[in-house]
């Protein structure tokens, strides 16, 4: 038995989009595309991004709109996608909810924990699915990676290492956190420690800097070891000013056990090296890549958001278990402000 309301029935379900910009777009290819989905709006402050945005999908008669609250009442949808900017989550989110509406969100949850805690109760009130889209967890290199650590045994150690130089100008919103790495990013690497290692975090040390070259007003870098739960530690290198032998968007990882070592440079196929007398192997990713023009792990996330309104089965980025990725961010946020050892929450 499922903590949300199910939506009985095969017809596709019809769906809200919230927000233009950015992956706007690309979630309403999703749900263009999916034949378990319909777009039944499209909804954003400047309502004409949203027109513009159907007729370059070549859809007509789209209902667009300003106000979800009033796009809500009229469309009666089945659930609300929210692709707003961070600072605009809590209000979209929790209005569809208590407007008995499942939502499912791009990341960050929320700015604030605060925040977050307030969205969850929101669902848990109107008794409807809210579930994060952590796309990262749907990378099949991500997949073979967490199942080649599996074979590692009782793990000892993972780190991550993300250097990239993120080139953005000061009207990006990023330029409005005062630790855009920890507060935005991040939160791919934590909750991939999460989803790779299967631990929850405990506690985290972090002190985060903004370089003198840096191009961001807020700390752009970071240094963080988590305490996870088994002892295991999990330890982030980070920085978004870092120009030249970059990682991946998704970082390059190392995890330890007690049966040898897995590494992942965040793209191509895992690796592992055996400990004397051990046996393991890495898993091979399952091959394809994303569709051109679309952006990956939306429709993994979609699918798994649409069975587990039919089905009840908790999706990946179901809230509950998401706020605890979110709590590594402001736990390290904090450490780093304070220059204490932090728990998480």
């Amino acid at each position: 038995m499922s903590g949300w309301a199910l939506v009985p029935g095969t017809a596709p379900l019809r769906g809200v989009l919230v927000g233009a910009g950015g992956l706007g777009p690309f979630w309403a290819k999703e749900l263009l595309a999916s034949a378990d989905t319909e777009l039944a709006g499209w909804v954003d402050l400047d309502e004409r991004r949203a027109v513009d945005g159907a007729a370059r999908l070549g859809v007509t008669g789209l209902p667009t709109g300003p106000s979800l609250a009033a796009m809500l009442d009229a469309e009666a949808p089945d659930f609300v996608v929210n692709v707003t900017a961070p600072l605009a989550h809590r209000e979209v989110t929790v209005t569809a909810l208590e407007h008995g509406v499942p939502v499912l969100s791009e990341k960050p949850m929320a700015p604030t924990m605060a925040q977050a805690r307030e969205m969850v109760a929101a669902a848990d009130r109107a008794g409807v699915l809210f579930m994060v889209s952590q796309n990262r967890r749907y990378l099949p290199a991500l997949v073979a990676y967490r199942d080649t650590v599996g074979r590692l045994g009782e793990l000892a150690s993972v780190s991550c290492d993300f250097y990239l130089g993120h080139h953005v100008g000061p009207d990006h919103f990023l330029f409005t956190l005062d630790q855009p790495l920890l507060l935005d990013m991040a939160i791919h690497l934590f909750d991939g420690a999460r989803a790779i290692t299967g631990t929850d975090p405990v506690s985290v040390y972090c002190e985060s800097y903004n370089p003198r070259f840096s191009w961001f007003p807020g700390a752009a870098a970071a240094n963080a070891v988590f305490e996870m739960t088994g002892g295991l530690r999990f330890v982030l290198n980070g920085s978004w000013c870092a120009d030249g032998f970059q990682t991946s968007w998704t970082g390059s990882w190392r995890t330890v056990g007690a049966h040898g070592t897995a590494a992942w440079d965040g793209e191509t196929a895992p690796r592992a090296e055996p400990a004397p007398g051990a046996r393991i192997t890495a898993t091979a990713p399952d091959p394809g890549g994303t569709p051109e023009g679309r952006f990956h792990g939306l429709a993994a996330a979609l699918r798994e958001f649409v069975a587990a309104l039919r089905t009840g089965a908790t999706p990946q980025g179901e809230c509950h278990d998401n706020l605890r990725s979110l709590a590594m961010c402001h736990a390290a946020v904090e450490s780093a402000a304070t220059g204490t050892r932090v728990p998480v929450a």
